[in-house]
This record gives structure tokens, sequence and C-alpha cells, in this order.
């Protein structure tokens, strides 16, 4: 576990931020010798959160598509 003094987290703090999240947590000590730690909050976005892919397809097109694939079968 990596311990960083007051004045070296505020001098790095982008980087003491990285290592927050590939660690876990990191601690700060003051001079006083009182000890702070520092973890990364968990993401609370949902996981189907994804961006979407722009295909070129019209709204039309994609209605035609889904009621292609809700017809029967040809011979049922």
């Amino acid at each position: 576990m990596l311990v960083y003094t007051y004045s070296k987290a505020r001098q790095n703090l982008a980087s003491l931020l990285d290592q927050a999240v590939s660690d876990g947590e990191v601690r700060i000590r003051r001079k006083d010798g009182q000890v702070f730690i520092v973890r990364p909050e968990p993401r609370t976005d949902s996981p189907l959160d994804v961006e979407g892919v722009d295909l070129g397809l019209t709204a039309d097109e994609i209605v035609q598509f889904v009621r292609e694939s809700r017809r029967p079968p040809y011979g049922e």
C-alpha cells in the first residue's frame, strides 16, 4: 500500500488518483501523523448504458426489418 506525504499528494494529485483506481485506495499522511484514505467511489451507471452505433438506417428501414423478422416462415 502506497502512502503519500501531504506535500507529495498535492504535487502528484493526478497520479495519486490513478494509483487509487488501480490499487483500490491510497493513504496520505500529514505531518502530525494523521492518515487519510482516498479510494474511488464505485460506478453507479448501468452496464447496459452503451454508446450507440450509427448504421445509417432510417426509422422506416428499422421498422421494416422488425416486421420482416416477425413474419412466419414460408410454408406455415
